[in-house]
């Protein structure tokens, strides 16, 4: 399945992995290595994952997959031709920030 992110994502990975790696070198890579690990399950069987609790009502449902290791998760929306990602949101702030990006 093709996987697209909204254009914020990128920007919020980037910016996390630099805070890791100002908490201590490598660790930003160790993120980097997670949320892909994560974006790849995702491709490979994106049903699979619940819908996000709470989360604002859309068709399609907005659904979560937690990343290993660290306090982050991934907010998508399945499609028939692609999966959309819309945040890979840190678990402990602004709850549902991302929900205007859900389409």
């Amino acid at each position: 399945m093709r996987l697209a992110l909204v254009a914020e994502v990128e920007e919020e990975v980037e910016a996390a992995a630099v805070w890791y790696d100002e908490q201590r070198p490598g660790l930003g890579d160790e993120l980097l290595a997670e949320v892909h690990r994560a974006f790849d399950l995702l491709r490979r069987s994106p049903d699979t994952w619940p819908v996000w609790p709470r989360a604002p009502k859309r068709i399609p449902p907005v659904r979560r997959l937690v990343v290993s290791r660290f306090p982050y998760a991934v907010a998508f929306q399945v499609f028939p031709d692609r999966v959309v990602v819309l945040a890979v949101a840190h678990m402990k702030r602004k709850p549902f920030y991302w929900a205007r990006r859900a389409r």
